[in-house]
Formats: structure tokens, C-alpha cells, sequence
């Protein structure tokens, strides 16, 4: 019995690795190999006129001295760059705080979705909508929406009396950081509320039932009941929320073109292999974004302890 047991798990292995080897291999041709080279290519003087004719510089793309007049020295690279740490913290600042008015209101989203109430199947699907939407189309939308002399945004508020004057939204430095969120928000809170949802429904109604003959508070039942049995799934849509805005791209393109408040390391990488002629350059930064990427992934996933897969009884 215990052979046959082995066997038959030895087999789920082979069969396993088959219907996956394709999978791999396609990742290794779309992922790996751009990846491998485009961090090849920072540790270069790579133009985009000519790759083929790319020299090994070492880390001079990272960090380098240089020697200037009167014996002084200067340090260069991006580590040392200022419009680089810029970028960081532009990046850093979008993603906590969308990420966190999201899962806030995507569990609030969730909590009325879960409620019986009529036509419920209807506005679950209206809810996704958003989510739905491509992000340069909503991207395009809103920068319409929030146009200084056209948009609706403007033309509500001032007839609302919320405000005096017109406002440029994604263009004056005080707000402009603060639309790219509500619109990220916008988009992507249906996610987090789709996750959330989900992660109800796996609840019995019996704990519920329980709690309400025990005459438990409803926030209570919340904070004691509800929210310890959705964190993990809750936890994993704030991971997956996390990596998308930290290489958030598109929507600060499109919204904020140029504007060095909402600047994202994406799009300063971008900039700089495809527009300023510094390929090398550009690629150090894409290379660095990955690698910040890769640890705040590991130290979310140690620190929380999150697993994304359930391991084997």
C-alpha cells in the first residue's frame, strides 16, 4: 500500500512537470532572458543607437568616483542621484497610499457586497467595472474629468460650492500626487474587494449566528471574527496591489506627463533609455527596480507570514 502510495506520487510529480515545462519555458524566453539582459546591459556603456557595440564599464551606471579640478573628488551614479531618490520616494508614497485607502475600501466594498439585499448580483458586477477598464482608457477618462478648464470634476465642485476656483488637478505640485491616487484607488479597489469577498463567503454563517445569540457588538464581531479569518487572502491582494503600483507606469504617463512630484522609478527608467539616449543608464534603473521589488516581496512574505500555496499535509 505504501509502494503503491509512492508510486502514484511520483507520478503526479512527472505529470506535474510536463503541464508545467511549457510554462516555464515560455517564462524563461519572456521574463528571464529580457531581464538577464537588460541587466547585462547596466553594467555597460550601452547606447541605443548601437547595443552591439555596449562595453563593460562594472558598476560605474551604480556608483563611481571622479577626479575633478584642485584634487577634489565627486561621486556619480544612481546611487548617489538625487533625481533617482526622488523617483523612489514619489514611488513609495503612491503605493502605501493607494494600496492602503484600497484595501480599506475594498473590504468596506466587500462587507456590503456580502449582504443580501436585492439585485446583488447586478451591482457585484457593476462594482468590477473599473477594474475592468484597461488603465491607459481610465487613465485618459480621468485626465479628461480632471482637465482644468473642461473637466466635470471642476464644473461639480464649483457648482457645489466646494470650491472657489478652478483646480489643476494633475499639473499644480499640491495635488497632483494625490489625483494619481484616487484614481489608482478608483480603478483598483474593485480587486481588493473581489478578494475580500470571496474570502467571506468561505466563512460559516454558524460563527456569525453564534456571536449574535452571545449578543457580540457588530464592530467586535469585525475586528474579532471577520477580519482574523480574511487576512491571509486580504494579505495576499495587498501584496499583488504592492507590486503593481511599484512599477506603476502607465497611469502617472498619461495623468501627470513630466511632472517631477509623480515621477515613478518606471518612469524614469523609461525616459531614460528611450528618450535621453542613456540605454546603460536607464537599464541600471530597471535593473534596481527589480531588485527592490524582489526584497520588499521577501521581507512582506517573511515578516507577515504570508504563503501563497498551502503546504502538503
Amino acid at each position: 500500500m505504501a509502494r503503491s502510495t509512492a508510486n502514484l506520487q511520483t507520478y503526479r510529480r512527472r505529470y506535474a512537470a510536463a503541464f508545467l515545462s511549457p510554462m516555464v519555458v515560455a517564462l524563461l524566453l519572456i521574463v528571464a532572458w529580457p531581464l538577464l539582459r537588460s541587466t547585462w546591459f547596466s553594467f555597460t556603456d550601452a547606447s541605443l543607437a548601437d547595443l552591439d557595440a555596449a562595453r563593460w564599464v562594472g558598476l560605474s551606471n551604480y556608483f563611481s568616483t571622479i577626479s575633478l579640478s584642485r584634487g577634489r573628488t565627486a561621486y556619480v551614479g544612481l546611487l548617489v542621484d538625487p533625481v533617482w531618490w526622488s523617483a523612489v520616494w514619489n514611488t513609495a508614497v503612491f503605493a502605501v497610499s493607494s494600496v492602503a485607502i484600497q484595501t480599506v475600501l475594498g473590504v468596506a466594498v466587500a462587507l456590503v457586497l456580502n449582504a443580501r439585499f436585492p439585485l446583488r448580483g447586478l451591482v457585484r458586477a457593476a462594482v468590477l467595472i473599473p477594474w475592468a477598464i484597461p488603465t491607459i482608457v481610465s487613465a485618459k477618462m480621468w485626465d479628461w474629468m480632471l482637465n482644468d478648464q473642461l473637466g466635470i470634476v471642476n464644473d461639480l465642485a464649483l457648482r457645489l460650492g466646494l470650491l472657489a476656483e478652478k483646480v489643476a488637478w494633475t499639473s499644480d505640485v499640491d495635488t497632483a500626487m494625490l489625483a494619481v491616487i484616487l484614481v489608482d484607488s478608483w480603478k483598483n479597489t474593485p480587486f481588493v474587494a473581489l478578494l475580500a469577498l470571496a474570502a467571506l463567503q468561505m466563512i460559516p454563517g454558524d460563527i456569525y449566528e453564534a456571536a449574535k445569540i452571545d449578543g457580540v457588538h457588530p464592530v467586535k464581531v469585525f475586528f474579532r471574527i471577520t477580519l482574523p479569518l480574511i487576512r491571509i487572502p486580504l494579505m495576499v491582494a495587498v501584496l499583488f496591489r504592492m507590486l503593481d503600483a511599484l512599477r506603476s507606469f502607465d497611469l502617472q504617463y498619461i495623468l501627470t506627463p513630466a511632472n517631477p512630484n509623480t515621477k515613478t522609478m518606471s518612469v524614469l527608467a523609461r525616459e531614460n533609455l528611450f528618450e535621453f539616449d542613456k540605454f546603460a543608464y536607464g537599464s541600471a534603473q530597471a535593473t534596481l527596480l527589480f531588485l527592490i521589488i524582489v526584497v520588499f516581496t521577501a521581507l512582506y512574505l517573511t515578516i507577515f507570514r504570508v504563503r501563497l500555496v498551502n503546504k502538503p499535509e
